[in-house]
């Protein structure tokens, strides 16, 4: 255990800094040493780990529920690859006016889907009716 005042004069004969380590410590924690060169080591470590981090976005595809089938082949196929690259989809089924009555047409297009999508995704939220939209999330299966 060393003097603060020491420290400080021993810091300032090697031109370097008093840094205090664990403030929490009984006694508080100091360490000599270049302060400007530990706070760029520190910011460019963090910036490597976020350089290396994947984001992963919500990718939204909406349908209705009487979806021609060359539209539902197309839209799976953009689901697939959104799921390939490791986003996360929401699939939403939007009824309008009378389609209200055909809410099971839109929980079976889900259902179909979700067994077209099987191998590569599963499921985070199961299909809900939300007011007029039922949705559905579908997560990759590369990321677990």
């Amino acid at each position: 255990m060393v003097d603060r005042e020491i420290g400080l004069e021993e810091a300032q004969k090697n031109n370097l800094d008093l840094v205090e380590v664990s403030p929490e410590a009984n006694p508080p924690v100091c360490r000599i040493m270049d302060y400007g060169k530990h706070r760029y080591t520190t910011e460019k470590r963090v910036k490597q780990g976020k350089r290396k981090q994947k984001t992963t976005s919500l990718k939204e595809i909406k349908m209705r529920p009487n979806i021609g089938e060359h539209d539902y082949g197309f839209k799976t196929k953009n689901i697939q690859k959104f799921l390939q690259d490791g986003n996360r989809v929401k699939v939403t089924v939007m009824f309008r006016g009378r389609e209200m009555k055909f809410v099971d047409m839109g929980r079976e297009l889900l259902d179909r889907v979700i067994s077209e999508t099987n191998e590569i995704s599963k499921i985070e939220k199961m299909p809900k009716l939300e007011g007029r939209n039922m949705t559905l999330i579908l997560i990759s299966n590369k990321n677990t």
